[in-house]
């Protein structure tokens, strides 16, 4: 368990590890049925380490970074993680898609 808020773990984990030109944590535990949750997160990162890094590699230095999180509160994460030469180019990062999650009267529904 952390012993501090997930978004602020999150963000003190990557801040200590990587070095970072731009960094979002953002909760969408509120989209998926969970206000009152931390287990939903976008994160939009921006570091030179990850100059010449494919998307697996990245992805994964993330992962292991956050493994605590993820063992623990964190459900999901959405990562999108960019050199500075391509956040320099990128208009905007993709919404978080739709939740496809199994809550609420959807889940209900789809059962009965």
């Amino acid at each position: 368990m952390l012993d501090q808020p997930t978004a602020d773990y999150i963000e003190q984990q990557l801040k200590a590890a990587l070095p970072i030109v731009h960094l979002d944590v953002i909760n969408e535990s509120h989209l998926h049925g969970t206000p009152t949750d931390d287990s939903h997160f976008k994160l939009v990162i921006v570091s030179e380490a990850f100059a010449g890094q494919r998307l697996l590699q990245r992805h994964r230095t993330i992962n292991k970074l956050l493994s605590e999180a993820l063992a623990g509160p964190v459900h999901a994460l959405a990562l999108h993680t960019y050199s500075p030469e391509e956040w320099q180019n990128l208009h905007d990062v993709p919404e978080s898609p739709a939740c496809r999650g199994q809550s609420g009267d959807k889940w209900r529904a789809l059962t009965n």
